[in-house]
C-alpha cells in the first residue's frame, strides 16, 4: 500500500490571495545616509579596489601583447566587482550595457558581469523559502533541487515540483540582500560625489545620477511582490485581443510567493540567441521575433507594463515553438499620456508620416512650450531625427544611433531626453542584434502586423490597399 501524498496545509504563502497593496509599496530609503557602516564598507571598498586594479596592472608586461594597459586596469576593476558582492556586479552590468557613457575597456571587461555569480548554499536557499511560506520545503514542495538552474546578483532560481504535479521554478533572493546592498548603495554614492568634486569625467558622465538610478532600481528588484505582479499583468494582457497565441509568460503561483520569493511556472527551451539550433530545428525565425516584438510593441503602447530587459536569458523559444518573456525583475510601465506619444509616432511612421501629432501630443506635457515653432514644423523636426531610424532595416539599426537620435530631441527643445523611452531604445538595441540572424530583411517600422492591434482599422485600410494579407497570428 502506497503512503499517502503530503499536503500542506492551506493557505500556503502570505500571497496566497495575491499580495495586498502594502507589499504593492516599494520602500526606497534615503541615499545620502553615511553612517559608521557605510565608512567600513568604504574602506574595504576602496583597498579592495586599489590591490585588484594595481594587481592586474602589475602583471601586465607579462600578458602586454595580449591587451593594453587600460585592459588590464579595467580587469582588475571587474575583479574588485566580483570580489565586493551584488551592488557592484549590479553596477558592472550597468557599464558593460552602456558603453557610449564609459570607456570602452570598461565597458567591455565589464560584459564579464553579465555571466551567472557563485550561487548561495542550498540550506540558504531553503531557509529563505521557509521563512517567507511558513513550511518546511518537503512539505511545500513533491521535490526540490537544490543545485540551482541559474544564479545572479540578487537571487537564484531552483526547480521544484509542486504537491499537484505541476512542475514549477521558485525563484529566491539571498539572505540579507536588501541590507547589504542598501549599504553598498549609499557607499558608491558617496564615492560618487566624492569622484565629480575630483575629476571632470564623472561629472559629465553624472556619477551620483548613476547610483541614484541605480538604487531605484534595485529597491524595486528587491521587492518580489511588485516583479510577481507585474509579471502576472503582463501575462494578462498577452491574449487581450484574442491573438498572440504563440507568446507567453510564466503563470505566476502566488500561493507559493511571499515578500523573498516568486515562484512560477517551469518552462523549458533555449534562449532566443541560439540562433544555429533555431536554424536547424527548422523553425521560421522571422515570424517568431515578429511575434515577439507585435507582443511587446502591445504592452508599451497599449496595456503599461512592458519587459525592460529582454537578453536573451530572458527570452526563450519554447520547446513547443511559442516565444517566451522571462524574469520580470526589470519592467518600465508608461503613463497613458506616454503612450499616446509612442502610439502618434508608430502611427506616423507606419500609416501617414504626419508628425505634427506626435509635436501636439509631446507639447501636451510641456515640453516644447517655449519653441518657437508651429506643431508642423516641429513634427518636422520629429520626423528628421526618428524616421530614419525606425522605417529603417533592423538589420542595419545601431543601439547608439537611436540613443543619440533621442538625445538629440532633447537638445533641439532644451530638455533630457524621456528616461522611458531611453529604456525602449535599449530594448530595441536587443531585437536588432535577434533580427540581424534571424529576420535579415525584417523592417520593424513598415511591418503592419506589429501594430494590427495598435491600429485595427487604419492597419486593415493600409495592408488592403498594399495588398499585403497579415498573418493570423
Amino acid at each position: 500500500m502506497s503512503e499517502n501524498p503530503i499536503v500542506p496545509p492551506e493557505p500556503l504563502g502570505p500571497y496566497a490571495f495575491g499580495p495586498p497593496p502594502a507589499a504593492l509599496t516599494v520602500t526606497k530609503p534615503q541615499l545620502s545616509r553615511f553612517g559608521l557602516t557605510e565608512l567600513s564598507r568604504a574602506v574595504v571598498v576602496a583597498v579592495v579596489l586599489v590591490w585588484s586594479v594595481l594587481r592586474a596592472v602589475l602583471g601586465w608586461p607579462l600578458r602586454r601583447r595580449r591587451r593594453g594597459l587600460a585592459d588590464a586596469a579595467s580587469e582588475g576593476v571587474v575583479d574588485a566587482f566580483e570580489r565586493l558582492g551584488p551592488t557592484f556586479v549590479k553596477l558592472g552590468q550597468l557599464m558593460a550595457s552602456s558603453s557610449g557613457v564609459f570607456p570602452r575597456p570598461l565597458a567591455d571587461a565589464c560584459l564579464r558581469c553579465l555571466d551567472d555569480v557563485p550561487p548561495v548554499p542550498a540550506a540558504q536557499a531553503r531557509a529563505v523559502i521557509e521563512a517567507d511560506l511558513g513550511h518546511p520545503i518537503d512539505e511545500l514542495f513533491r521535490s526540490f533541487d537544490d543545485t540551482p538552474l541559474s544564479a545572479a546578483s540578487v537571487a537564484q532560481v531552483h526547480a521544484c515540483v509542486l504537491q499537484d504535479g505541476r512542475e514549477a521554478v521558485i525563484k529566491v533572493q539571498r539572505p540579507d540582500i536588501f541590507r547589504r546592498m542598501l549599504v553598498d548603495l549609499r557607499t558608491a554614492y558617496a564615492g560618487a560625489h566624492l569622484l565629480e568634486r575630483l575629476h571632470e569625467f564623472f561629472r559629465i558622465a553624472n556619477a551620483t545620477a548613476i547610483i541614484r538610478d541605480l538604487h531605484a532600481a534595485t529597491m524595486t528588484e528587491l521587492n518580489s511582490a511588485v516583479e510577481a505582479d507585474r509579471q502576472t499583468r503582463f501575462r494578462g494582457a498577452l491574449w487581450s485581443f484574442g491573438d498572440n497565441r504563440h507568446v507567453t509568460a510564466p503563470e505566476v503561483y502566488w500561493e507559493y510567493c511571499g515578500p523573498h520569493v516568486i515562484c512560477m511556472e517551469r518552462m523549458h527551451g533555449v534562449p532566443l540567441d541560439r540562433f544555429d539550433t533555431l536554424r536547424e530545428s527548422g523553425v521560421d525565425t522571422q515570424m517568431l521575433i515578429r511575434r515577439g516584438v507585435k507582443a511587446w510593441i502591445e504592452s508599451i503602447t497599449l496595456h503599461g507594463p512592458f519587459h525592460g530587459d529582454v537578453h536573451a536569458g530572458n527570452l526563450w523559444v519554447l520547446d513547443d515553438g511559442r516565444i517566451a518573456f522571462l524574469d520580470f525583475g526589470i519592467v518600465g510601465e508608461l503613463p497613458e499620456v506616454w503612450r499616446a506619444i509612442l502610439r502618434e509616432m508608430f502611427y506616423a511612421t507606419l500609416i501617414d508620416g504626419d508628425f505634427s501629432r506626435v509635436a501636439v501630443a509631446i507639447r501636451g506635457l510641456g515640453y516644447t512650450s517655449e519653441v518657437a515653432a508651429s506643431d508642423a514644423q516641429v513634427g518636422m523636426q520629429l520626423q528628421s531625427v526618428l524616421a530614419p531610424v525606425l522605417a529603417g532595416d533592423l538589420a542595419s539599426l545601431r543601439l547608439s544611433d537611436l540613443i543619440m537620435s533621442l538625445v538629440n530631441i532633447g537638445k533641439i527643445w532644451g530638455v533630457a531626453s524621456p528616461e522611458e523611452l531611453v529604456l525602449f531604445g535599449k530594448q530595441l538595441g536587443y531585437f536588432e542584434r535577434y533580427a540581424t540572424e534571424l529576420a535579415p530583411d525584417w523592417v520593424l517600422g513598415q511591418d503592419l502586423f506589429l501594430y494590427r492591434n495598435v491600429f485595427p482599422e487604419a492597419v486593415a485600410k493600409k495592408a488592403a490597399d498594399l495588398g499585403i494579407e497579415l498573418p493570423d497570428d
